[in-house]
């Protein structure tokens, strides 16, 4: 726990310079996601779990670009990664 909150201090710290590279981060997985979720079988749950990407990448990238606070940016980062990489899990898992 003091690991995350060391990068999470630092994170609010030097928000201006880790937009840019959250930004980059959460596109990029979440191309990967989609990626890896249109490869299921079923179209169905790849249109939605390619929603729940979109959706998600978006609102980080929002909340940059409307200038919230650093600790909202934060956690909208460590959501959309955190749902990402288990869309890409999941989706070689069981595609």
């Amino acid at each position: 726990m003091a690991l995350l909150s060391n990068i999470q201090k630092d994170f609010i710290k030097n928000s201006n310079g880790y937009a840019s590279l959250g930004i980059v981060l959460s596109t990029c997985l979440g191309g990967v996601a989609i990626l890896y979720a249109f490869g299921l079988n079923d179209l169905r749950i790849s249109m939605f779990l390619a929603m729940v990407t979109v959706i998600v990448c978006s609102m980080h990238n929002a909340a940059i670009l409307t200038v919230q606070k650093p600790l909202m940016i934060y956690r909208l980062l460590v959501a959309s990664t955190v749902i990402n990489i288990l869309i890409i899990i999941g989706s070689a898992l069981f595609g």
